[in-house]
């Protein structure tokens, strides 16, 4: 069991699940995620059915020195992602942070705006290591001070890793320092495994089992390992969240995507047993010319799983955006910071 200052949390951690079996995921009865971080901000775009959007009208107010009234206090759009996870059950809601985006305060900038209080965190659930996932982990210790909160990640978030781009050498991404975080209170929970919180209603995939033909990582990625620098395309690290709404089937939370996202599809379904998915949301990384080839076949392998609604974010990449807008027209949302979707039982 996992305690905080303001006593216990339930927020327990059940790893090392095998992945030959199907998880017992227990449905829940109402789920909402709200985007912190996107690389997109359009306080103009219409909401929808359980789909709630930041508005210009609705937004607080900062004074502005050369304007004749205090002017919109707008959110911050950045290349990176972050989510909150809410869930409802027996009339208590808890909340999970997944992911962080890429700058210090953005995220929890973005906190203040949507009137969300940092300390109402009770888990920490990181996709994967790459800095537009993890560098507002920063401004999130300064919001929250020192609190014994879990963060689950998989062993490989700790990496060094760089890209080489074509024609201008390695790029290095920063990653992470462990005593940075274990140094501000949190409680690591590494694992390769599935793992469970919130008493079996959220599952955290753990690495992802790689099946379909065309999703083959990300070719220009390296770590390094024993000080050496050596090709890392598949990023193992890479998890997503999952939960299952009663009555209504799986909704897929990623971050980048980086194991494919049929293949977290696939995953998410295999080990919970649940064929039906309602929503599969974040980023499917299919921009850019290394992955627009397999825009065809990912969206033909979401377009059979029929969902309710997809909602590709963060580094999908807009041609795969219009294309899933074409082929489901009535399930997508375009993604914008400060969207809330709302999941209830049918």
């Amino acid at each position: 069991m996992c305690s905080n200052e303001d006593g216990p949390t339930p927020f327990v951690a059940e790893a090392a699940i095998a992945i030959d079996e199907v998880v017992p995921l227990a449905p829940v009865d109402a789920l909402t995620i709200t985007v912190l971080v996107e690389n997109v901000s359009d306080m103009l775009i219409a909401g929808g059915d359980g789909i709630g959007r930041a508005s210009l009208p609705g937004s607080p107010t900062i004074e502005n020195s050369v304007l004749a009234r205090p002017a919109p206090d707008v959110l911050i759009a950045e290349h990176g992602f972050s989510a909150l996870v809410e869930m409802s059950q027996a009339g208590s809601t808890q909340r999970v942070l997944f992911d962080t985006g890429i700058s210090r305060d953005g995220m929890t900038e973005n906190m203040r705006r949507l009137d969300v209080d940092p300390k109402d965190v009770g888990a920490l659930v990181m996709s994967h290591g790459h800095i537009d996932h993890t560098g507002g982990l920063d401004g999130f210790i300064r919001g929250v001070g020192r609190r014994n909160l879990p963060v689950i990640l998989h062993p490989n978030f700790w990496l060094e890793r760089r890209l080489q781009l074509p024609g201008s050498g390695p790029w290095e991404l920063p990653a992470t320092s462990r005593s940075a975080l274990t140094g501000a209170g949190f409680e690591i929970i590494e694992s390769r495994q599935p793992s469970f919180l919130l008493d079996r209603s959220l599952l955290v995939t753990g690495e992802v089992d790689r099946t379909t033909s065309f999703e083959q990582g990300f070719p220009i990625h390296e770590a390094k390992r024993d000080g050496e620098w050596s090709p890392d395309p598949l990023i193992l690290d890479e998890q997503a969240i999952v939960v299952h709404v009663r009555g209504k089937g799986l909704v897929v939370l990623t971050g980048c995507g980086h194991a494919g996202i049929v293949n977290m599809v696939r995953y998410a379904r295999r080990l919970t047993g649940v064929d039906q998915v309602h929503a599969v949301i974040g980023g499917f990384h299919l921009t850019g010319g290394l992955f627009e080839p397999i825009i065809g076949p990912t969206v033909d392998a979401l377009a059979a799983l029929n969902p309710a609604l997809v909602m590709p974010g963060h580094c999908s990449g807009w041609r795969a955006q219009q294309e899933l807008a074409a082929r489901l027209p009535e399930a997508y949302a375009h993604p914008s910071v400060g969207t809330t979707l709302t999941f209830a039982a049918a």
